[in-house]
């Protein structure tokens, strides 16, 4: 599985951005996929995540209520809605892809180890 993210940028304190993640292969539609970043001088963390199904996600409490991830299965993308951005979402964010044979419990969906595929990082910088 190859993953290519994209839509990052530039954006206000309490504005908006969607980012997206495509992804080659058929097998798309059989890997849960998560959103991690990393911000200047931090360690990655998770950020959201989605079962291959898209009936159950995940969130991190700092974006809960905030950000809404999703999937289509059909475009074999993956998309994160970040709304009322703060400063401290500023970090480059990284979409990932597990198989489901990696996943034996909920908390396997926060974890980076249990992503075996990753994309290149797309950056965010909210400015105050």
């Amino acid at each position: 599985v190859q993953l290519q993210a994209s839509g990052g940028g530039l954006v206000q304190v309490g504005g908006s951005l969607r980012l997206s993640c495509a992804a080659s292969g058929r097998v798309f539609g059989t890997y849960n996929m998560g959103w991690f970043r990393r911000a200047p001088g931090k360690e990655r963390e998770f950020v959201a995540a989605i079962r291959w199904t898209g009936n159950s996600t995940y969130y991190a409490d700092s974006v809960k209520g905030r950000f809404t991830i999703s999937r289509d299965n059909a475009k074999n993308t993956v998309n994160l809605q970040m709304n009322s951005l703060k400063p401290e979402d500023t970090a480059d964010y990284y979409c990932a892809a597990g198989s489901t044979r990696s996943f034996s419990s909920g908390s396997d969906y926060y974890t980076s180890a249990t992503y075996a595929y990753w994309g290149q990082g797309t950056q965010v910088t909210v400015s105050s």
